[in-house]
Formats: structure tokens, sequence, C-alpha cells
């Protein structure tokens, strides 16, 4: 079973949702403007869903979630929560191969609807690495946790909005997403582990390389024995062979998921041979998402 734990579609409530938005995040035609962002044209073939069929061919499962940059999580419950519930509407609609992630509001944390949410048969929770920068995020946010620990459900942290809205386009996807993923990395293992130890937590983008900063870590004072704590997942979007192996050669393979983040990247080749890439595609990802099965 080959699967894609990362990916985003824009299908026709979210869009409309977005639209009837005044303030950001909002979309006007296809013009998405964000307030930490320059506006971005939006390509509507990207998430067209014919095109999106055909490019996930080959895939046994295709996990789409919420564009945690644009900040709906965060937004007021009155504004998060129909944008929320459209883009649920959506993806309860979506064909084989997809699936989803589940999405919350965190202004006002809500672990029942959450809990409601989830048994509609969604993968598990998405929510923006900026609710996991430290020992008070996840103090907020430990009853949303506990709901997946409850149901063997994974966690999936993804970047949140960029707060700079200056430099060149590149600059959100470089600095502010790396930063915001290499502190969520060391918050969840400083202050999230030890209240959630049977929660699988997957970070996308290789958790923006905060594992290469073990040496670091230990020469600081820091807790780095070389231990690997197996139900910590990077996931590989935007990076490619060299820093892939890096990880691999930090962590081992076993925690290595497949993710592409389209339509804005394909899915990385780690270039490590065929049994290297059925496990980072195929074997992983069943873990991740089926750990109770995996630790019979």
């Amino acid at each position: 079973m080959a699967i894609d734990v990362h990916q985003h579609l824009w299908a026709p409530a979210f869009v409309d949702a977005l639209r009837r938005r005044t303030a950001s995040p909002r979309l006007d035609g296809w013009t998405l403007h964000l307030d930490g962002e320059p506006p971005y044209e939006v390509n509507p073939g990207d998430h067209d869903l014919t095109g999106r069929l055909a490019l996930n061919e080959g895939l046994d499962l295709a996990l789409v979630s919420l564009s945690s940059p644009l900040g709906i999580e965060s937004l007021p419950p009155e504004d998060a929560w129909p944008i929320i519930d459209a883009y649920h509407e959506d993806a309860r609609a979506l064909p084989a191969p997809f699936g989803a992630w589940a999405a919350t509001c965190l202004s006002a944390v809500d672990p029942a609807r959450l809990a409601r949410t989830l048994d509609e048969g969604f993968a598990g929770l998405q929510l923006p690495a900026t609710a996991l920068r430290n020992a008070e995020d996840l103090a907020r946010i430990a009853p949303l946790l506990d709901v997946l620990t409850e149901r063997d459900l994974p966690l999936f942290v993804h970047p949140g909005p960029a707060t700079d809205p200056e430099g060149p386009g590149w600059w959100p996807a470089v600095v502010p997403y790396v930063q915001q993923m290499h502190a969520s990395w060391f918050a969840f293992a400083a202050f999230g582990r030890a209240r959630h130890p049977e929660l699988s937590v997957c970070f996308s983008l290789l958790a923006g390389l905060a594992p290469l900063h073990s040496e670091r870590l230990k020469n600081r004072g820091g807790d780095s024995r070389g231990s690997v704590d197996s139900g910590m997942f990077l996931e590989t979007s935007s990076y490619g062979p060299r820093a892939i192996d890096t990880i691999v050669r930090e962590l081992g393979i076993d925690v290595v998921v497949n993710g592409s983040d389209l339509p804005y990247a394909t899915a990385p080749d780690p270039a490590l041979g065929d049994a290297a890439w059925h496990a980072v595609a195929v074997t992983n990802p069943s873990r991740l998402l089926n750990r109770k099965e995996s630790r019979k």
C-alpha cells in the first residue's frame, strides 16, 4: 500500500467559504490574501480533482489536509468553524484513494467536537506547528491530544502562518516554516511526550531538520543519548536525497514517511534503493496510521 500523508486539495465548499470572507485569509477570485505573505495567485488547475486523481495513480492512500499557513485554526470560533466545516464536508466527499486529516479550532479548544469529527473516519488530526511551540502550548492542546490517544490516531504537525510579510516569495517556506517545525519537534520531545507517551506524531518537512541538532543539544546540556522515539515520524516534503539520507543516518529509516505537499511540491525519491523506498512509502506510513496493529 503506497501512501502519501501530505497533500492539499481545495474543493468547492472550502473555496466558497474563503471567497465569502472580507478579511484575511480570503480568496478574491483565485488570488489568496494572507496577513504574513504577499498575495498569491492560486492555479485552479492545481486543485482540479480529475487532474489530482491522475497524479495519484499508483497510490493506495493520499491524505489531504487543511492549509494551516492560512491561519484558519486560530481565527475566532465564529470565523474558524464555517471554513473548517466546509473543509470537512469536501474531504468526506472525496473518492478513493483520498483520505483526510481532521482540523479543529484552536481559539476555543473543543475536544468533544474533535471526537465526533474523528469518528467520521478521518485519519487523525492536523495542527499547525505554531500550536506546539512550548510547554504552555502543549498544555493548552493536551485535551485534543488525549482524544487522539483514546482513538489510537496520530497527530500531523504542519507549518502554520508566517508572520513576516517582508522578503522574496520563497521566504515563508524556507525561514518561518522551517523555524516553526524545528520548535515543534523539540517542544513535543521536551514537554509533550511525557504527557502523551502513546501518541504518534508526524512532523512535516522533516521537522525542519531539527533532529540534526542533537550534537548541539547534548553540548548545551540537553538529553541526547542517541535513543530514537519510534512514535515521532518525519515526513519528507520539499526535501530530497541529501536531507533524507542525513536524517536516516541520525534516526534510522523507520521513522521517515512519504509526503509530497501536492500541489506545491512532489514526493521526493530518497534515492536509497528499493527497500528504503518501500519503507518510506509503504511500511512506515502504515505504522504511523495503524500504531495499534504495529505494536502487536
